[in-house]
């Protein structure tokens, strides 16, 4: 999910947390747990934004070559599949692969927005 959300800031140009948010389909919380790791990794910068409430984000240049070393790598493995698939082949598995990405953003964004359980053990 991290590289997702940096994803949309750097190579879609979103800057604001809640735009991320319904992106992705997952709650504000959610997205500000993403973006406390990607700070924490040097990946992404928060900055003041139009107004004290609103927060700009912005990809720092570590996190520009990250999405770089990333679509180095998509591009790679999308040549080594063109090596054993037929074009139909490569539409049906990129359609499948599009359903299971949306599937499982749906179920990350469920168990991030979802607090542990409590230990009432005292």
């Amino acid at each position: 999910m991290q590289l997702l959300v940096l994803k949309n800031i750097g190579l879609h140009g979103i800057h604001s947390q809640s735009a991320i948010a319904e992106r992705l389909l997952i709650d504000a919380p959610a997205v500000s747990r993403l973006v406390d790791r990607l700070e924490e990794d040097g990946l992404v910068e928060r900055r003041a934004g139009e107004n004290r409430r609103c927060v700009r984000l912005e990809i720092t240049d570590a996190g520009r070559q990250e999405l770089q070393a990333l679509e180095r790598a998509a591009e790679w493995l999308d040549v080594q599949a063109r090596e054993y698939l037929s074009p139909p082949e490569v539409e049906v598995l990129s359609r499948l692969l599009d359903k299971l990405q949306t599937g499982l953003c749906q179920f990350l964004s469920n168990e991030l927005s979802t607090p542990p359980p409590r230990n009432d053990n005292g």
